[in-house]
């Protein structure tokens, strides 16, 4: 259920891409970021971002949300309150992120100058045949961050760009929003594992508390 020619057609226009450019791959963008990340606490959001993150490397520091899809940036933004000395980076997709899109007038408001929201952009919901999202339709979510009020945001389409915002996530001052343009494409996907209490209970322990 890939989306027509015509559909491609429009989501490259939409992005304002030259014909011939080279779209960012997902996992080569997630595996730069997360380069020798230290102590950075980590959300993925469901589905792809998920499978990206787990191929760069299994970590205690990750917190991978299977199913609640439109929660992952406000559960960035508790983490990111409640571990205030922590760097927090959210990884999510654009259908994700739109479903979740009044978060980021909470998080604006809440201002927490130790969150990065990263939108692996493909311009489609690639878990249910890869439709053209409306971010594909040309919504641009960085410009929705930067009119909610967040410090820094940025449109990303190289990985001098990606190694940049990598760097900025090291010695943030400020609420981050990073949208990265990558390919629409499935990977193989690598799943960590499906057990919920599992995942909560390895990610709390990994901050010095006990299981529930």
């Amino acid at each position: 259920l890939c989306c027509p020619s015509g559909a491609e057609t429009d989501w490259r226009k939409s992005m304002g891409e030259r014909v011939n450019a080279e779209i960012l791959d997902r996992r080569e963008v997630v595996k730069a970021i997360l380069h020798n990340r230290a102590g950075v606490l980590l959300v993925s959001g469901l589905g792809s971002p998920t499978y990206d993150v787990m191929a760069a490397g299994d970590n205690d520091n990750n917190y991978y949300l299977w199913g609640a899809m439109g929660s992952a940036a406000m559960v960035g933004l508790g983490l990111a309150l409640s571990q205030p000395e922590r760097k927090i980076v959210v990884f999510t997709g654009d259908g994700e992120m739109l479903m979740g899109l009044g978060s980021l007038a909470t998080i604006a408001v809440k201002k927490p100058a130790n969150l990065s929201i990263i939108v692996l952009d493909n311009g489609h919901y690639g878990e249910t045949g890869m439709q053209l999202s409306h971010a594909g339709h040309g919504i641009n979510l960085d410009k929705v961050a930067d009119a909610c009020g967040f410090g820094w945001t940025a449109r990303i389409d190289d990985m001098d760009g990606v190694h940049d915002l990598r760097k900025r996530i090291h010695e943030q001052d400020d609420l981050n929003f990073a949208r990265v343009i990558i390919a629409y494409d499935n990977p193989v996907r690598v799943m960590p594992s499906r057990d919920g209490v599992f995942i909560k209970n390895r990610f709390r322990a990994a901050l010095g508390f006990t299981p529930d």
